[in-house]
């Protein structure tokens, strides 16, 4: 049983170590806000330049990009309607950068209860070896104390790295996410406002 409880909590500490480097990938500022398409963003001033950002959100693949190339596909739009639409898409994307992160907070919540069974099983074998052996086998408590503490620092050792990832990963996202508003709502009002756009 003992074997048990730490192949489990093994498997969840690799699990949320996992996650814990995927998010650190994917959620990369670079990766996800680009700089080259907010430069391009920025220096729209007529329509002249709108295929400087469409080719730069072809270049650099990224929720942004897709924002943007969403926003550009329904230009024919008005400005409420495809402000609209970009939410609903904007929507989508949080949510995949978000992907990860459910992982982490169920680590997070079960770390510490297989902590605790695995401290309960441990305290269950020192009281079921004391009422064998009695009092007089310092062997015996040793062990089972020593089982309870490895099971309550495991699961403690698996949280709270989840727990500041998942922290930080929330926030970040929540970042990111105003970032890409940001972005897309400065070239909606710049394409909308271009003179002879439609």
């Amino acid at each position: 049983m003992e074997t048990f409880f730490r192949i489990v909590m093994g498997l969840t500490s690799v699990v949320g170590l996992t996650f814990i480097v995927e998010r650190g990938l994917v959620l990369r500022w670079g990766r996800v806000v680009p700089r080259a398409i907010e430069d391009a963003v920025e220096a729209f001033r007529s329509p002249a330049d709108r295929p400087s950002v469409h080719a730069a959100c072809e270049q650099h693949p990224s929720p942004l990009a897709s924002l943007l190339l969403t926003a550009e596909q329904n230009l024919d739009l008005s400005k409420e309607e495809n402000e609209n639409t970009l939410q609903t898409r904007a929507r989508q994307e949080i949510s995949r950068l978000e992907r990860g992160l459910v992982v982490l907070e169920i680590v997070v919540g079960i770390a510490p209860l297989m902590g605790l069974v695995g401290t309960i099983y441990g305290m269950m074998t020192l009281f079921g070896s004391l009422g064998e052996t009695g009092l007089g086998d310092n062997a015996v408590l040793a062990r089972g104390i020593s089982i309870i503490l490895q099971f309550t620092m495991m699961g403690l050792l698996i949280a709270i790295p989840s727990l500041i990832a998942w922290s930080y990963y929330s926030k970040k996202v929540e970042m990111l996410a105003v970032e890409m508003e940001s972005v897309c709502s400065e070239y909606l009002r710049r394409v909308y406002h271009a003179p002879a756009l439609r």
